[in-house]
């Protein structure tokens, strides 16, 4: 079982930026995909997009494909999410997962992660 540690959410302004940061832990899989997704108030939860094992490979919805952008680190079991740009309707609670499978398009839903995080709140108000 993967532990998901997420941290870095907060309050920005409209157009800000904000980095969430991913800590695994236990029982690691290093070369697991890791996933971003973001559920808000009465609304399903989102897909903010994945990034393979070896972190060369990156998959965005069109919501955010521009804006975000995931990085990882795997010597340090570290994922990132750089978020700019940042619009109202970005504001949510952003969670991570991983999977030991890369995903794309319409296979990336929540079913497709087995390990999460606890989440991290954005707020993109003015």
């Amino acid at each position: 079982q993967v532990q998901l540690v997420e941290s870095g959410g907060g309050l920005v302004q409209p157009g800000g930026s904000l980095r969430l940061s991913c800590a695994a832990s236990g029982r690691t899989f290093t070369w697991y995909a890791r996933g971003w997704f973001r559920q808000a108030p009465g609304k399903e939860r989102e897909f903010v997009g994945v990034i393979s094992g070896s972190g060369g490979t990156t998959y965005y919805p069109d919501s955010v494909k521009g804006r975000f952008t995931i990085s990882r680190d795997n010597a340090k079991n570290m994922v990132y999410l750089q978020m700019n740009s940042l619009k109202p309707e970005d504001t949510a609670v952003y969670y991570c997962a991983a999977s030991p499978n890369y995903c794309s398009g319409n296979g990336c839903g929540p079913a497709a992660f087995r390990s999460w995080g606890q989440g991290t709140q954005v707020t993109v108000s003015s």
